[in-house]
């Protein structure tokens, strides 16, 4: 978030016309794809920024990135996040390269977490933290006593070779948002995961995780609209995923996207159960269901045009005339993007 301010021929020249009109394109899809810079910080929409820091910084080993606290109002917070009559105040958070931004609105007060949010609801949203020790990173979170989302730490199956030996544990902050710690065997995740800095119990956040409706759809958004590239696939099922995601039948398909350098964006499309709610149709970015995913692009305007085509959503209404700082897109199944300037 940014400090508020005030405010006919013949049939060859139709062969030509259309090669050219073709290559023009491509062009533009590759422009396109050339504009998305990098991902994070995954900003949360929390009920009480002191709380959210607290739990964070003492209890997950982020800490403060100085200069970050900001507080602002007025006409452009109101046109950029759709929230009429917004204050909001925000800060930012680092664990290893990586960041999070926690937003508290002051005004209007949002909606708390639907009841019985389940992790195959679509507007789960979680951000993966990475762990070098599990058993050790669990004793840690059972001595918070933080809401488990898991009964306990899975190891994924060794059948499955893209995911065998990951281990992983969801639970939850304060305020209701899903969490997940992950540990990577060698040869498995970013290979910097595997040269831990010594004495760190965690390293860094690997991916943000959001369920998705349909795969092929949200590509058309991610990969083909926002210009992420895709890194790895995984077909997961059996007791270990159900028991992960505390969802009776698990059975995912699972689409790792990337921008290097950058936490992954990952899909998960619940091929069974198939009773997993949608976003509610009254969701607004003060709702404590409000997660967004910074992108940074070289224009947020144009970028945002784009992925309106590939089935988004517009939540910000910038002035026609001014060129906005950020822009803020749902995805087809109701997630944020917020394009924010390179």
């Amino acid at each position: 978030m940014k400090p508020s301010r005030a405010r006919p021929g013949s049939r060859a020249d139709y062969a030509l016309s259309s090669f050219l009109a073709l290559f023009s394109f491509l062009l533009l899809a590759a422009g396109a794809r050339a504009q998305t810079r990098s991902i994070g910080p995954i900003a949360i929409t929390v009920s009480s920024l002191e709380a959210s820091e607290s739990f964070y910084r003492d209890g997950l080993g982020f800490s403060l990135v100085p200069g970050s606290l900001n507080e602002q109002w007025g006409e452009e917070l109101e046109r950029t996040t759709g929230v009429f009559g917004a204050r909001a105040r925000s800060e930012r958070l680092r664990l290893g390269a990586e960041q999070i931004e926690l937003i508290e609105f002051l005004a209007p007060e949002g909606a708390p977490f639907p009841p019985g949010t389940r992790s195959n609801d679509r507007w789960f949203q979680h951000v993966a933290i990475v762990t070098t020790d599990m058993a050790k990173a669990y004793e840690h979170l059972r001595a918070l006593h933080v809401r488990h989302g898991s009964p306990a730490p899975q190891r994924l199956p060794d059948w499955n070779p893209n995911a065998g030996g990951i281990e992983a544990f969801y639970f939850r902050d304060p305020d209701g948002h899903h969490l997940e710690v992950i540990h990577f065997p060698a040869g498995k995740g970013d290979p910097k995961w595997q040269h831990a800095e010594a004495g760190r119990l965690f390293l860094g956040i690997d991916h943000t995780a959001i369920v998705v409706a349909d795969t092929g759809r949200s590509l058309a958004f991610y990969r083909d609209g926002l210009g992420l590239e895709v890194a790895g696939k995984s077909e997961n099922y059996g007791p270990e995923q159900e028991r992960l995601n505390n969802v009776f039948g698990a059975h995912l398909q699972i689409t790792g996207l990337r921008v290097p350098g950058s936490p992954g964006v990952e899909l998960l499309e619940y091929l069974s159960p198939s009773d997993g709610r949608p976003m509610p149709e009254a969701a607004r970015l003060n709702d404590l269901i409000a997660w967004r995913t910074m992108v940074a692009t070289d224009d947020p305007r144009a970028e945002a045009e784009k992925l309106i085509r590939a089935g988004g959503r517009l939540v910000s209404s910038p002035e026609p005339n001014h060129a906005p700082t950020d822009v803020l897109v749902r995805d087809p199944d109701g997630h944020v993007v917020e394009l924010v300037q390179r």
